[in-house]
């Protein structure tokens, strides 16, 4: 079955470049358009949707808001993912999507290959931002943060082991899987079951926001400083 696909961008030019790229692929279908985060929502009320491709400024409703209302309430069975499309111009933006509940974001001038691959991780519900990527963002507008104490304060970060926590630190300093694995001397699958259950225990959808909770918490700090 092809992924099906919503483009939300108030740049007419785009949405046809999108599509475009998109309609090439056999697995994959652009269902719906919208130029703005309110048709966005009208549109999804009658449309099933697997992946949104999210403008990030548009009138009327911009794509953090859009974000926030399609991702409250945890993610149900069957409900579309966000992946927010943006400039480095606007990252601070960005940011406010992936706490809005987006599971990650691609710049604009992504080369088609990256955008095609990311849209069947995001389908797959596997990570869409590379982990250097989110850590140089969250780098960034780490100030832009409420201020945390010296020790991390979210009370759920003490249902994780020693184990999990240390994992958590590692994700949130932009390793991969792999470079956890090898930094802790374990088995890739092994690591992917510590993040999975990193995931459970803080209510967390993604590897993406568990990164934005890391920073938030004070567990790391800007430049990937552990806590």
């Amino acid at each position: 079955m092809a992924i099906r696909v919503m483009l939300v961008d108030d740049q007419v030019l785009l949405r046809t470049g999108f599509r475009m790229v998109l309609a090439a692929q056999p697995d994959m279908e652009v269902v719906a358009e919208a130029g703005n985060g309110v048709e966005a929502l009208e549109v999804l009320r009658s449309t099933q949707v697997d992946v949104i491709l999210m403008d990030v400024r548009m009138p009327h409703l911009d794509g953090v808001e859009a974000t926030r209302r399609i991702c409250e309430g945890g993610q149900k069975e069957g409900a579309p993912k966000v992946l927010i499309l943006t400039t480095f111009d606007l990252d601070e933006y960005a940011f406010s999507a992936l706490k809005a509940g987006a599971s990650g974001f691609m710049l604009k001038d992504v080369p088609p290959s990256e955008l095609l691959g990311a849209i069947r991780a995001v389908e797959s519900g596997d990570a869409v931002v590379a982990p250097s990527t989110t850590r140089r963002l969250l780098d960034r507008f780490t100030p832009m943060l409420p201020a945390t104490s010296s020790e991390p304060s979210r009370p759920e970060l003490d249902r994780l082991t020693d184990r999990e926590r240390e994992v958590l630190l590692l994700v949130a300093q932009g390793l991969s899987n792999g470079e956890i694995a090898a930094r802790l001397v374990l088995s890739e699958a092994t690591v992917k079951t510590h993040v999975g259950r990193i995931l459970t225990k803080l209510s967390l959808r993604d590897r993406v926001q568990a990164v934005v909770l890391a920073y938030e918490t004070g567990l790391v700090r800007a430049g990937g400083a552990g806590a």
